[in-house]
């Protein structure tokens, strides 16, 4: 069996990672400065650290029944949707800087055989629509839009570095939009898909919903079950330079918009307004990652389904406790 620590597991990728590798039949160690929102977790044992500090890290990594750790997947990371990557930039170099550091050191020091970093396709430029598919060495030379890509190409150069130095197989995939059930929804951290889930269920038929930028911004959105085959199939292989992890199906906002309403089966109509959208366009190779044998395999209608299906729970969820919570002032009688 093997033993593995998954960084970041009480996120929504690293949450759905632990699930795959309990049936792939590995023994889990799930690590996190908070615990899985949504669901239990899976995995053997979670432990809430904070990887910011290299005690914990090494904490981390600590072997198992005197067995060295054999994986670290380490997703960890301080980000969120273009509304906070815009706003929180100091905690997003300083934090996710630290916990790049720390891990690949505590990991080799912990005698780690395999180590996976996820990285982002913000480590690369901003793009033209129609623009030709850019390769993963044509990150540099470097121009990321945002720190967050910055940050993220620097790790790379760490687990890299690392790897070289202490013989540490190291795997790195820049991941494209990702979504499905079980992500963050709410609260200012989500991506486009679970925030445009969530207004258009919050919205009353007939109502309209806002969305940042003017509709034209061009994505690839990638569901979740496929990215986590995607990690677990580089991590076994002997690709040892970054891939691109994402589905070939590219659509604008706004196509993501309506695919959203046409779950929803609302009359919805949409006001675009300013705000933080991030680069024009996207439009990455994923032929490392094919080489593998792997492809996205869900379309982004049926993806976006169970998705909204999900989110529109939550929704309903929570207005049902809120109607349910006493006020304020019957507390105070009470």
């Amino acid at each position: 069996m093997k033993r593995a620590v998954v960084c970041g597991a009480g996120g929504f990728i690293a949450s759905h990672l632990v699930k795959r590798l309990k049936r792939d039949g590995y023994w889990v160690r799930g690590v996190d400065i908070k615990e899985p929102e949504f669901a239990p977790t899976e995995a053997d044992e979670f432990r809430l650290l904070d990887l910011r500090d290299m005690a914990q890290c090494r904490e981390a990594v600590q072997p198992v029944d005197g067995d060295a750790i054999d994986e670290v997947y380490q997703l960890a990371a301080e980000m969120g949707g273009m509304g906070f990557i815009s706003t929180a930039e100091c905690e997003i170099m300083r934090n996710s800087a630290l916990i790049n550091v720390n891990m690949p050191q505590a990991a080799a020091d912990a005698g780690v055989e395999r180590y996976f970093l996820s990285s982002s396709v913000c480590v690369y430029r901003d793009m033209a629509i129609g623009e030709a598919e850019m390769t993963e060495d044509e990150a540099y030379p470097a121009h990321p839009d945002n720190e967050y890509g910055w940050e993220k190409l620097f790790a790379e150069r760490v687990a890299f570095a690392y790897g070289r130095r202490y013989g540490m197989a190291v795997r790195v995939a820049r991941f494209q939009n990702c979504y499905g059930p079980e992500g963050t929804w709410t609260g200012g951290r989500e991506k486009a898909p679970a925030a445009i889930c969530r207004k258009v269920a919050e919205a009353e038929d007939g109502g309209f919903i806002e969305v940042w930028g003017d509709g034209t911004a061009v994505r690839s959105y990638t569901y979740v079950d496929d990215l986590v085959d995607g990690i677990v199939r580089l991590m076994r292989s002997d690709l040892d330079v970054p891939a691109n992890i994402g589905s070939p199906e590219y659509v604008s906002v706004r196509e993501l918009v309506d695919t959203v309403i046409a779950k929803s089966g609302k009359q919805i109509g949409v006001r675009y307004v300013p705000g933080p959208v991030g680069v024009q366009s996207r439009n990455f190779s994923n032929e490392r990652m094919y080489s593998l044998g792997w492809r996205a395999r869900t379309a982004l209608r049926d993806g976006i389904g169970v998705t909204y299906t999900w989110i529109e729970r939550q929704v309903r969820d929570r207005l049902a406790a809120a109607e349910m919570a006493p006020s304020a002032g019957e507390s105070m009688r009470r």
